[in-house]
């Protein structure tokens, strides 16, 4: 029998976290940005740096929606997942697909180097302004709907910081039942 994955939920900086995969919410050059994006490159340090440019060269960045992946650097992971969010436009512009296919892609990403355990920030709700309840919803709902199809990854940690977003991630989790995930939230 397949044992339960799970989720959970904490607020904690994600660069701290001891996981196989770290997903970054990048921009499309891979090459660093404002936010979550600025922390993780300043302290994955010059070799993931290296990697990104590397990537940025060979496959010019990487588009909205989707996912690269390369080393985690001096973090205590093995990989950072860059997902490119989209920009909140109005809500008109295809925003919340591509939000679902960041996450998406990060997960098949994630799967593909057999990470066990994958941290996710909340992706765009920084300096792409997207709506925080409407990102969560799609955070957790692709994150369940998908997790059952990935054969390598026990568990998911959502990373949240900020007091309001956690709020919004705990009231949804806290409400789910399913028997075949184990979610934890915990107390902050």
């Amino acid at each position: 029998m397949n044992k339960r994955k799970k989720i959970l939920l904490v607020r904690e900086d994600i660069t701290k976290l001891a996981v196989d995969a770290i997903v970054n919410s990048a921009n499309k050059s891979l090459l660093g940005g404002g936010g979550l994006d600025y922390v993780i490159h300043k302290k994955a340090g010059l070799l993931m740096k290296q990697a990104c440019i590397e990537l940025n060269k060979l496959k010019g960045g990487c588009p909205t929606g989707q996912a690269e992946v390369t080393i985690a650097g001096d973090l205590p992971a093995q990989y950072i997942i860059h997902a490119v969010g989209p920009r909140w436009l109005n809500g008109d512009h295809n925003e919340a697909d591509l939000l679902c296919s960041a996450y998406s892609n990060a997960l098949i990403k994630a799967n593909e180097v057999r990470a066990k355990k994958v941290s996710f920030p909340s992706i765009s709700t920084g300096v792409y302004a997207f709506p925080k309840q409407l990102a969560a919803e799609i955070a957790i709902g692709t994150v369940l709907s998908t997790l059952p199809n990935y054969s390598f990854i026990d568990e998911v940690v959502f990373v949240i910081k900020d007091s309001d977003n956690y709020q919004i991630y705990q009231n949804i989790l806290s409400n789910l039942h399913d028997e075949h995930l184990e979610i934890k939230i915990e107390k902050t």
